[in-house]
């Protein structure tokens, strides 16, 4: 094998790597803002790994976050519960911030 050949493979190697990683911080983002949302919705620990899995199902549906945006948006209308856009977003980001950290 050529230094090209070496070279590529790594490439590929590390193009894998990131890719699961990302996967992995995404997932655990998800499971963080499902235990905030749980703790709004008054969930019990049984409904709140359910709904950990629908939320991380609802991130599969497209690119992005607005998907899972959309999917809490109307779990909180469904509820009756008033909450801002700003402070879903907000705990967004903060739980993918936590992940990453986690993955560090």
């Amino acid at each position: 094998m050529n230094k090209f050949d070496e070279r590529k493979k790594g490439f590929e190697n590390k193009f894998v790597r990131d890719q699961e990683l990302q996967f992995k911080i995404a997932a655990r983002s998800n499971k963080y803002l499902a235990e905030f949302v749980s703790l709004k919705l008054e969930k019990s620990d049984q409904e709140k790994e359910i709904y950990i899995k629908e939320i991380i199902k609802a991130d599969m549906e497209e690119a992005g976050t607005e998907d899972v945006f959309r999917k809490i948006k109307k779990d909180f209308e469904l509820a009756s519960i008033s909450i801002e856009d700003s402070e879903i977003r907000k705990q967004m980001e903060k739980a993918l911030l936590s992940a990453k950290e986690y993955f560090k």
